[in-house]
């Protein structure tokens, strides 16, 4: 069985990397049609539309203008989210997202931080770097 350190990861805006990269994650749902009729006991359903939404943290480099930012409130980027690495039969997701948050912050004690949510714009596409 193959399992992974999270400190593999990678996530790019179309080709270029994000820098200084903590964490992302990526959730993908589905609705639920009730298609239940008169006379049956029991609910039934279909699948209806799917989304997706996550986000990412980062820290905080204004320098990194192709990768954090390209990632403002409002922007549509392709994100490509590795979980394994970005290397030759690495698996990966493929989306158009929307930016829909972003966020800086400070502590006395900590690094400086960027966070930012995104909501998908169409389906997730996972597949293998070639």
């Amino acid at each position: 069985m193959a399992n992974h350190k999270g400190s593999e990861g990678v996530a790019k805006v179309g080709t270029s990397t994000i820098a200084e990269v903590k964490d992302w994650s990526i959730s993908e749902s589905a609705e639920t049609i009730d298609d239940t009729v008169l006379g049956e006991t029991a609910r039934s359903k279909k699948i209806g539309l799917t989304s997706a939404s996550g986000s990412l943290t980062a820290f905080w480099d204004e320098t990194d203008t192709a990768g954090q930012g390209a990632l403002s409130v409002g922007a549509e980027v392709t994100l490509n989210l590795y979980p394994e690495g970005a290397t030759t039969g690495d698996t990966y997701a493929t989306l158009s997202a929307l930016v829909t948050e972003k966020g800086v912050s400070t502590t006395l004690d900590g690094m400086v931080e960027t966070s930012v949510s995104f909501e998908s714009n169409g389906a997730v596409t996972w597949g293998s770097v070639s």
